[in-house]
């Protein structure tokens, strides 16, 4: 019970065990029905909706009252719980057996038409205009639900952390530029001029001074910012789980994390994970799917045919390996039912990524079909049948084109051909822990050594002799989390040396004196005694699109941003003042107009 001065109760409360109760209920109009001398009303607030009834037998002046009520007026009422008439009982609601027949009633704020339905549970309204009335859009179900879901993981995680021996400790949000991977959003500091504060991207280096100060257990539910291009699943500021603990291994970190999100299944969706998660090295992702959060939902692994292919006469296949490309072919089960015009269309798909066109060949009555089978002869073709693991109405297609264009052409061809041939199980969850990142990429354009994850993570200690030799060949101790094709979140296992640290900072191209000036004050607490440590982050709102099935990041954020990185509620990003742009010393630049 939520009994306030104003109310007794919240609307979904009320049972047939409260029959004759004198109550007060408030909450929002959510349909209003007359039926001729009866006004039936659905009464909606957070909880739920409950009936009320507006007879003139039982008072006049709120049945004369009643009769002015519009959608969305906030009221407040008093009546007795009775029973529905006979065969007039709601199933659908959990106060649908009574109703409260209204004996006062107090209007207290009316609501104009609103711009869309709150009762409907599913509207056809642009998103632009739901964000700009984004506190009338929150009241509808589908959002409303979700946000409830979003705060019922979030306790779920605080304690399960909790109880894991982890403190929750809050870290700076004004914090130090440094150079991580995405633009920071930077804040100009009046009392020092010329100088700046950034936000946050993560709490990545105070979590691991903390881990230096002792505090051996550490999380976080914290808000992040990245100035960087936006998507569905991303936005400007977001929402990020973060943990650290000392004196563990990888093991301690993915068996904990396993817990955890078993936990966030079962009681948030009464679904049990089966545990442990497979498990995939980097390399092995990539062989088999050319991407590192790869859709373990359906087949369609990739497979090397470059030793059947050099031994074929399709002249093609030839010149591609000749060129120093890559040949890999898919296996679409039931493929061989697509048409002619379908199979171009998965060819136009490609093309999209930068391939020149796919190969097919369908497996009709036990042989293969296709214009290009002749230049395979019977051996080969069998021979590819086998490594294929091709069945009757199966269809296999080939990509033929440097590595990063083949990998990426067929990982978005195997998911959009999952999506179009229905392949893929509703409810369906496949968790998947990829392993050893390479440290290190390099960068095409300035052809410089850049971290796959940050520069903080620690190499596998079998491979620190290569940082100085090949580089590119170290592996790291760091893993993410992948579902369905969405990376979770990842983590790492720490560098606690210093000397180390100064030698990943010197193979990124950081100068003593950068270091020095970005990173002097890790660098030294790392002299003072640190722990082995390491940790993983998550971000709560691509969990929460998980959890709710929901198409955008957007749908799980109470205040989200556009996709341009606007807030169409509050107007911003906003022009400020001259005089507050004088006390930051900032001046504004005149934006040249042409003619």
């Amino acid at each position: 019970m939520l009994s306030t001065t104003i109310r007794t109760n919240h609307l979904k409360e009320l049972t047939k065990a409260d029959i004759g109760k004198v109550v007060k209920l408030s909450g929002w109009v959510n349909r209003r029905r007359d039926h001729g001398g009866l006004i039936f009303i659905d009464l909606r607030d957070r909880y739920g909706i409950t009936q009320i009834v507006f007879d003139p037998t039982i008072d006049e002046k709120s049945h004369g009252a009643a009769d002015k009520l519009r959608s969305e007026w906030v009221i407040t009422i008093s009546g007795k719980v009775r029973s529905r008439g006979e065969g007039m009982a709601n199933p659908n609601l959990f106060t649908g057996e009574i109703e409260i027949e209204v004996t006062d009633l107090a209007v207290e704020s009316k609501c104009p038409t609103p711009p869309f339905s709150i009762a409907d549970e599913k509207i056809d309204v642009q998103e632009e205009l739901r964000l700009t009335y984004r506190y009338l859009d929150l009241r509808r179900k589908e959002l409303k639900e979700t946000l409830i879901m979003r705060s019922k993981a979030s306790n779920i995680i605080r304690n399960f952390l909790t109880d894991n021996s982890f403190l929750e400790i809050e870290t700076p949000i004004l914090t130090k530029s440094t150079p991580e991977g995405a633009r920071d959003y930077i804040v100009p500091s009046r009392v020092h001029p010329h100088h700046f504060y950034a936000l946050p991207q993560s709490p990545q280096i105070y979590k691991q001074l903390l881990m230096i100060s002792g505090m051996d257990r550490y999380f976080q539910i914290a808000r992040c910012f990245r100035d960087e291009d936006l998507r569905a699943d991303r936005q400007p500021e977001f929402t990020q789980i973060d943990i650290e603990m000392s004196f563990n291994t990888e093991e301690d970190i993915l068996n904990l994390t396993e817990n955890l999100v078993t936990k966030l299944w079962k009681e948030c969706k009464n679904i049990d994970l089966q545990t442990p998660f497979k498990r995939y090295t980097y390399k092995e992702c990539i062989e088999k799917y050319g991407t590192d959060r790869p859709d373990l939902r359906f087949g369609m692994e990739f497979v090397n045919v470059e030793d059947i292919a050099k031994r074929a006469s399709f002249s093609i296949f030839t010149a591609a390996l000749e060129s120093g490309s890559i040949i890999r072919a898919i296996n679409v089960p039931g493929g061989a039912s697509l048409s002619r015009r379908e199979i171009d269309e998965l060819t136009a798909f490609t093309t999209g990524f930068g391939l020149g066109g796919l190969a097919w060949m369908k497996v009709i009555d036990g042989a293969l079909s296709s214009n290009i089978v002749k230049f395979f002869d019977q051996d080969l073709q069998k021979e590819l049948l086998e490594k294929m693991e091709s069945k009757e109405g199966d269809l296999i297609l080939f990509a033929a084109a440097e590595e990063s264009t083949t990998h990426q052409a067929l990982d978005h061809l195997r998911r959009h051909i999952a999506d179009r041939m229905n392949l893929i199980k509703d409810g369906d969850l496949k968790f998947l822990w990829v392993t050893e990142f390479p440290l290190f990429e390099m960068d095409k354009e300035t052809k410089r050594l850049t971290s796959i994850h940050h520069p903080f993570t620690a190499p596998v200690p079998e491979d620190i002799p290569l940082l100085d030799s090949n580089p590119l060949h170290v592996k790291s101790n760091a893993y993410d989390l992948v579902l369905n094709g969405s990376e979770l979140g990842g983590g790492s296992i720490r560098i606690h040396n210093d000397q180390l640290q100064k030698k990943i900072f010197s193979l990124l191209h950081l100068t003593d004196d950068q270091i020095e000036e970005k990173f002097g004050f890790l660098t030294k607490a790392l002299t003072y005694g640190a722990p082995p440590h390491g940790g993983i982050a998550f971000g709560l709102d691509r969990i929460m699109m998980l959890l709710t099935d929901a198409a955008s990041i957007r749908d799980v954020i109470a205040f989200p941003k556009t996709q341009k990185a606007s807030d169409l509620m509050m107007s911003c990003p906003s022009a400020v003042a001259d005089d507050q742009l004088e006390e930051l010393s900032i001046e504004r630049r005149k934006m040249l107009t042409t003619k």
